[in-house]
């Protein structure tokens, strides 16, 4: 067995080993539907504490932001030992005297990576010199200028054609006969002369803007055809990665990740630092104790990871292998509890359930629903009578309140069109990190997803769509406001922008680091309190309430 990654034995220096775990790793096996879950314990945390101390010793790691992590193991002695992992490359190493090494398959693939990564690089900078070209910026002056113009133009138009009024209204009264014929065509003949200079400047405008606007065109069927081509590179590089990176679980089984989600999984599935260190426990015979992640040294403003904090597993490259990595574990519970599966009910009937969310659950879970933890999860497990249950609309994991899902398609359905057609009352309750002098009003900004940093949200006044909220300051405290917000629209993220944009309040919700609160807290303090709408079947009005946590 190759001992070079792991660190010392565990000593005397942490003793926690009887604290209740902070968070769990988990996932379902594949072919028992058991959950298995492995814990981050304090002992674990006070172990990755004392790496990030390692690691602010050198600035070679503080200059690029990462995920590391460390798996406290047992060897088949019964010895404790620790193994750590960095996710991708480390200062462009994939292999690292100390580090568990990468999960086997990079390397069958490391031509064909090479020759991709070249093709899209170039592709990268024909992107960039299209939509950089000079001809754009002498089509939007060019634009302007005519437009300034004609502008222009109309004005002096209008002034004449007012002042042609009043002539005719003079000469209707001074001439008559044939000198007032003449005269009177004098002023039609200026105003066909005007309208012929009008016609002339237009003409001139499509003379010149128009060759510009077919380069430009041209240019951006180029952009997307390049776009397409990468994606379409992309895809067929992270296919073959996939079909390459083969990981071990406890049962001794092999897979390749094209095999565990054929589906298909993100670009850098298998090089983060989970399944990295849980493959090579498993191929090593070590048996997983305790496991924790965190992020360390600097970071990008569309990452939000904060260095020396703990981050779960992550939702779409490591959650869905969970559930095979674990299997075999002697030590994962065969089944959930009861505790893992119930939820504060506020309403049930035959058709309908409403639940008080908590802070930190999925309404439902993602893509690779088999391994997250959620509502929706919860509340199947809870109720195994086989009706069927689904989420009439969502709620943002970091958000509490009233979350309503239907037990059949009918009901859904009906309640679906309410939610679409604004005709559920939303009420939410947040506090905002600053002081807001408005005491109430509308916000009303176009909301546009950015496919390229998801799941942020941002005002686009050209692609967003229309986002409405009335908002009421119902108190202030110390540095903070307590806000009742009335949503009209349902658009993601839509009372965190409506906070944080400077075309909002301007004050994000505390807790929200995605938008721009820095302070540390628990939670986002953003619930939803208040939901009324008709019920489907019965017809009456539903009104229900909770009680607000912050």
């Amino acid at each position: 067995m190759c001992l070079h990654p792991l660190l010392d034995f565990i000593d005397g220096n942490f003793a926690l080993s009887n604290a209740s775990p902070s968070y769990y790793y988990e996932g379902r096996c594949p072919q028992s539907g058991h959950l298995l879950r492995l814990p981050r314990t304090p002992l674990v945390e006070a172990i990755a504490l004392s790496l990030m101390q390692q690691l602010a010793t050198d600035n070679l790691y503080s200059l690029e932001g990462k995920m590391y992590g460390v798996l406290l193991v047992e060897l088949p002695n019964s010895e404790q030992r620790i193994l750590k992992a960095f996710s991708g490359l480390l200062n462009g190493c994939s292999v690292v005297e100390g580090w568990v090494p990468p999960i086997p398959g990079r390397e069958e693939v490391a031509l064909e990576e090479a020759q991709t990564l070249a093709e899209l690089e170039a592709i990268k900078q024909e992107l960039i010199h299209l939509k950089q070209l000079p001809q754009r910026q002498d089509y939007e002056t060019l634009s302007r200028e005519f437009e300034q113009q004609l502008q222009a133009m109309s004005d002096r138009h209008r002034d004449c054609k007012h002042q042609r009024q009043q002539k005719r209204q003079q000469l209707y009264e001074t001439l008559a006969g044939e000198a007032l014929t003449i005269a009177l065509e004098q002023l039609d003949e200026e105003s066909r002369q005007q309208g012929i200079e009008r016609r002339q400047l237009k003409r001139q405008q499509n003379e010149v803007l128009q060759p510009l606007q077919q380069l430009i065109a041209a240019a951006d069927t180029r952009i997307g055809q390049l776009k397409q081509q990468r994606k379409l590179l992309s895809r067929q590089l992270q296919a073959q990665m996939h079909a390459a990176y083969t990981v071990m679980n406890f049962f001794g089984q092999s897979r390749s990740l094209q095999q565990l989600m054929p589906r298909g999984l993100p670009t850098g599935t298998g090089d983060c630092c989970a399944p990295k260190l849980l493959h090579y426990a498993a191929t090593n015979n070590l048996k997983p104790l305790a496991m924790a992640e965190f992020w360390w040294g600097s970071s990008a403003a569309d990452q939000d990871k904060i260095p020396g904090k703990f981050y779960g597993a992550c939702a779409e490259r490591c959650q869905p292998l969970m559930g095979f990595l674990l299997s075999g574990l002697s030590n994962s519970p065969t089944s959930p509890s009861r505790e893992e599966v119930t939820l504060p009910i506020i309403y049930k009937d035959e058709w309908l359930i409403v639940v008080n969310k908590p802070a930190g659950l999925l309404s439902v879970p993602g893509r690779y629903f088999d391994s997250q933890d959620s509502v929706l999860g919860r509340l199947r497990n809870l109720f195994t009578d086989g009706i069927l249950l689904n989420a009439v609309h969502r709620l943002d994991q970091d958000t509490s309140g009233i979350l309503v899902l239907a037990r059949d398609r009918q009901t859904h359905r009906q309640l679906s069109i309410q939610f679409q057609q604004q005709q559920v009352h939303k009420v939410y309750e947040a506090l905002l990190s600053g002081i807001v002098s408005t005491d109430r009003g509308v916000i009303e900004l176009p909301l546009w997803g950015n496919p390229d940093n998801r799941p942020y949200q941002q005002v686009d006044w050209q692609r967003g769509k229309p986002s409405i909220t009335h908002f009421q300051a119902i108190a202030r405290e110390g540095n903070y406001t307590r806000v009742e917000f009335k949503p009209l629209t349902g658009r993601t993220h839509q009372l965190r922008v409506h906070a944080a944009d400077s075309q909002g309040l301007g004050k994000p919700i505390l807790g929200d680091r995605l938008y721009g609160c820095g302070a540390v807290t628990k939670r986002l303090y953003l619930h939803a309190r208040q939901l009324c709408f008709q019920h489907p079947q019965l017809g009456d009005p539903l009104q229900l309430q909770v009680t607000t946590p912050f």
